[in-house]
């Protein structure tokens, strides 16, 4: 039986949002070595699922910020 880490299920989140999704484990790993060393912060490895709850998340809270802010 296959591992949940060989699907490609994962995504990487950096504080600018989500970087890629479609990964697998390995291959978000090692984007996440790839982009630290370019000097990203904030980096995670979550699962397309959370990363597109996380970003609908981060969406309906910018739409709140602008509305409160008009």
């Amino acid at each position: 039986m296959p591992s949940e880490l060989e699907e490609s299920v994962w995504s990487v989140l950096s504080d600018r949002g989500c970087e890629a999704s479609g990964l697998t484990h390995e291959d978000a790993r090692r984007l996440v070595h790839r982009l630290g060393g370019e000097g990203r912060h904030g980096l995670v490895v979550v699962s397309d699922e959370a990363a597109a709850r996380m970003t609908s998340a981060s969406s309906s809270d910018s739409q709140a910020s602008l509305k409160n802010a008009v």
